[in-house]
């Protein structure tokens, strides 16, 4: 059995008009479509790849596979601590009493 990435889902969603064509081409019309866009995790490794200084990584091939899986990697431990109970406000480090 493969492993199911859980990606968080859409990250924004929403819907597009869709042209819709017959066999030999000509428009038959078009429809309103739900498009999910990226993923959540997607989003997040992306978000993490922008705090990256693109000088570190030289253009060195394997630096690159290395960042990518870097970012994903973070991006899953994000997506993971969204699933955590969060603390309520008086349960929070530095919080009022």
């Amino acid at each position: 059995m493969a492993d199911f990435i859980k990606d968080g889902g859409p990250a924004f969603p929403g819907e597009k008009d869709v042209v819709h064509f017959d066999s030999l081409g000509y428009e038959k019309g078009t429809k309103r479509a739900i498009v999910a866009g990226m993923t959540l995790r997607d989003y997040f490794a992306g978000k993490e790849l922008a705090k990256v200084d693109g000088v570190s990584v030289n253009d060195i091939p394997s630096a690159y596979l290395r960042l990518a899986d870097h970012c994903y990697r973070m991006a899953d431990a994000m997506l993971i601590a969204r699933e955590q109970p969060q603390p309520s406000n008086g349960d929070r480090e530095g919080g009022a009493s």
